[in-house]
């Protein structure tokens, strides 16, 4: 396979989901608030060809991130975790680190309560749990060999985490030092979990799960053939937004979010543009944005920013050097006004850089008092 079709599928790789050597700490100036406004660019100077999937924040000065490193090679391909203490970025330890390849998605409980899913080199799905001091792999019953993990989600005492086994979708949830595993009825993926509700598709149209009276089961959406979801912000059992594209052909993708009001899900007019929606966050006042990526403006980072009825398109600026940037996800930082968002720049060799990109939000300074 040569490095350009490798390309092509690590790209269809990570656009449906989203550590060794010493770490050198990188600084990055916390944005204040001001204007909406890309601020600056930067990188956790991952290993050579590295790329971000995923952040949470819990507040300024404890930020999470987990990706992949040497994502070439199928043999030192390895997932890293790195944390964000208020002026630089580390590396956290994990106990059996080279097990580990992609990792997708994070969660937390709590600051001391973090927990990571992914790909394990042997085959199963790889979870695990920890704090700044490091992680351990967490061997949960009932996964097996060819399962998938995309998203997670903790809350005191509970970890859900959702994938694919086979045909169809995965549900696997801990409790208590217990793990149960629930194959949905519905054929397809789940790629994000948040509350009560997972995200995914059946591989022809948009799936949504909600969890009620102790099970999960799939809700009504709108008519849209060739739609996907690929994340899924809930700020209460009223109100929540989903994110992903309509497949309408090849390399024609549509933006797709879906809107819950509580009683049903609808879909949000949003300005024309061919990118794909990877990840969502909010201030938890209805105010949200969404990460992506734009093949019109390619090497421009994208978001887009949605309140009530009105979505608007932030561009970034190009940089020298960067053929593309995909950002995969972004997290909101209370209290900060600020929204950091990450995934990876690629440069005309098909090298892959790790980018972490920040903007401040037009006025935050009062929304956040």
């Amino acid at each position: 396979m040569t490095r350009r079709s490798q390309r092509r599928a690590l790209t269809l790789i990570l656009a449906a989901s989203v550590a060794v050597p010493p770490v050198t700490a990188v600084a990055h100036a916390d944005p204040g608030p001001s204007v909406e406004a890309w601020q600056r660019s930067t990188s956790m100077r991952l290993a050579a060809d590295g790329s971000l999937s995923d952040v949470l924040a819990l507040s300024g000065g404890d930020v999470w991130a987990v990706g992949q490193q040497e994502i070439w090679d199928v043999w030192k391909n390895r997932g890293t975790i790195r944390h964000w203490n208020g002026s630089a970025w580390t590396e956290v330890p994990v106990s059996d680190a080279t097990a580990a390849g992609n990792l997708r998605a994070l969660a937390a409980a709590g600051a001391s309560d973090v927990w990571a899913v992914g790909d394990g080199h042997d085959g199963l799905p790889y979870l695990a749990h920890g704090d700044v001091n490091g992680f351990e792999r967490v061997r949960a019953q009932g996964l097996r060999a060819g399962d998938w993990l995309g998203g997670v989600d903790a809350r005191q005492g509970k970890v859900v985490a959702v994938g694919s086994r086979e045909r169809n979708g995965l549900i696997l949830t801990g409790q208590n030092g217990e793990w149960t595993v629930q194959e949905t009825k519905e054929t397809g993926a789940l790629y994000a979990v948040s509350g009560a509700f997972a995200v995914g598709d059946t591989g022809t149209e948009p799936l949504v799960m909600r969890y009620a009276d102790g099970a999960w089961n799939a809700m009504r959406l709108p008519d849209v053939p060739g739609g996907y979801l690929r994340d899924v912000q809930v700020d209460s059992p009223k109100r929540a937004v989903a994110v992903g594209g309509v497949y309408r052909g090849p390399g024609d993708i549509s933006p797709l979010v879906l809107t819950w009001n509580g009683k049903q899900w609808r879909e949000q007019r949003l300005p024309d543009s061919g990118a794909r929606l990877y990840g969502v966050t909010g201030d938890g006042k209805g105010r949200y944005w969404m990460a992506g990526y734009d093949p019109e403006h390619a090497g421009e980072p994208f978001t887009l920013r949605c309140e009530k009825d009105t979505c608007e398109i932030i561009r970034g600026r190009a940089e020298k050097g960067r053929s593309s940037v995909r950002l995969q996800a972004l997290a909101y930082l209370p209290g900060k006004g600020a929204v950091w968002a990450v995934g990876h720049a690629v440069d005309s060799a098909d090298r892959y850089t790790d980018v972490v990109e920040s903007f401040a939000l037009k006025g935050s300074s009062s929304r956040d008092s």
